[in-house]
């Protein structure tokens, strides 16, 4: 599993990053369905994609960080 990372937050939102790169020889159709997958597993939206110059994808995700606040 790749390394999060954090990025400062904007005022009253904070996001979880999470970067994840595919070889050149994953088709489209199998890099989307491994992509709803994540998304759908663990609540992660697409930010950013890149296709290098070696035909690797490489993906960022995001999720809200959500705090949870105590009540007494």
């Amino acid at each position: 599993m790749p390394a999060v990372d954090r990025r400062p937050p904007q005022p009253g939102v904070e996001w979880e990053f999470d970067s994840v790169t595919f070889p050149r020889d994953f088709s489209r159709n199998v890099v989307r369905r491994l992509l709803v997958e994540r998304a759908e597993q663990g609540g992660w939206v697409l930010d950013r994609v890149r296709i290098g110059h070696d035909g690797k994808r490489r993906i960022v995700l995001r999720r809200k960080i959500i705090r949870a606040i105590r009540t007494a």
